[in-house]
């Protein structure tokens, strides 16, 4: 993960995780719009698990 996917999932984090897939944009996006904390921490989770 290089420091500026985490910069770009701390400002933006629907735009962090837009290579993960709709399902991880569609969540980061829902939980973006309840908080921003919330939408913060599952880009970064998203962003930190390996990709299968």
């Amino acid at each position: 993960m290089s420091i500026w996917r985490v910069l770009l999932s701390v400002v933006l984090p629907p735009l962090a995780v837009m290579d993960r897939g709709c399902g991880s944009i569609i969540i980061v996006c829902i939980l973006t719009l309840c908080g921003w904390v919330p939408g913060v921490i599952a880009a970064l989770i998203i962003l930190n698990n390996p990709k299968k």
